[in-house]
């Protein structure tokens, strides 16, 4: 790895303020930013993924933004190739960028590489989603309890995608799931620098809250609506749209599923922090924290590793 390129990457619980500190940062580098939400990259999902605004993304040059159609099957991996080709020519232009999002797992992928699985049949997912409804959890687990003991002992097993991931790929290979992880990795050809934005927990929460109400009066509703037709795409299996789609189909009330949404949102700001405080390279600071902190700290490590 060499040390002349920096990834600058600001990660931090949703609605913290990390696309206004992205844009800052781009603008004081002369970068352009990475965009690393796995939901911003949706076209047809603007308002429910907070995209940046047009003059948000006129402030600075964003990539990954829009890019994509909740019809296309793009995943973790095809972003992690796509997003190191762009870095690469962004390196081109200049030794610093950007990269910004909260989907740690995406995040990840361009840092430190994925493990690779082999291509598995669809329909052994859907067998396995089937089974899951029908029998319940208790018996994927077992499942995977004979096929894969080392990934059993492992893995979150209340979590059926993960479970279903781990089994379909033994299914499918015929091999464990876990032969296929901690592979040597591809080096990456820059350093990377991480902020992290935080805040207590009642004003995290209160700006969650805030963003759900702005969502609704921007036209969350009726963005929803438009895509509650294909409500079992993967992409729109997510907060913001789940509570809607379930207010359409009689499930909820309006009232409670803007409730969800932000008792959701809450859950998940939760987890990413969690996430993200298992890495003590992150260098955190408070989401009011001056700009000059930030950027003081950040070339303060970029000299001491470029000495």
């Amino acid at each position: 790895m060499t040390s002349n390129n920096f990834l600058i990457t600001i990660v931090g619980p949703t609605a913290i303020g990390k696309t206004a500190l992205s844009i800052k940062l781009a603008n004081h580098f002369n970068a352009e930013i990475i965009s690393c939400d796995s939901r911003q990259f949706f076209k047809e999902m603007e308002i429910g993924t907070a995209v940046p605004n047009a003059d948000e993304l006129a402030a600075a040059n964003h990539h990954f933004i829009q890019n994509r159609s909740v019809f296309e099957n793009y995943n973790v991996g095809a972003f992690e190739r796509d997003a190191l080709t762009k870095i690469d020519a962004l390196f081109l232009k200049n030794p610093i960028q950007i990269m910004v999002g909260g989907s740690g797992l995406y995040i990840d992928a361009v840092l430190k590489g994925l493990d690779y699985f082999p291509e598995v049949d669809i329909k052994i997912r859907e067998d396995l989603t089937s089974q899951l409804e029908k029998e319940g959890i208790e018996v994927l687990q077992n499942m995977l309890k004979e096929l894969d003991l080392e990934t059993y002992n492992s893995i979150a097993l209340e979590n059926p995608h993960r479970l279903m991931r781990a089994l379909e790929v033994c299914i499918g290979s015929g091999i464990p799931y876990s032969t296929f992880k901690n592979k040597p990795k591809t080096p990456r050809n820059f350093t990377s620098i991480k902020v992290g934005l935080n805040a207590d927990r009642e004003i995290i929460y209160n700006r969650i809250n805030q963003r759900v109400d702005i969502m609704m009066e921007t036209g969350l509703l009726e963005e929803a609506k438009k895509l509650h037709p294909n409500k079992e795409l993967n992409s729109l299996k997510t907060v913001g749209y789940r509570e809607l789609f379930s207010y359409f189909d009689d499930e909820f009330t309006k009232e409670f599923a803007i409730s969800e949404i932000k008792k959701n949102t809450r859950r998940f700001a939760k987890r990413q922090l969690t996430w993200f405080k298992r890495d003590e390279n992150i260098l955190w600071f408070d989401y009011k924290v001056d700009l000059r902190e930030i950027t003081a700290k950040i070339s303060d490590k970029i000299n001491l590793i470029n000495r």
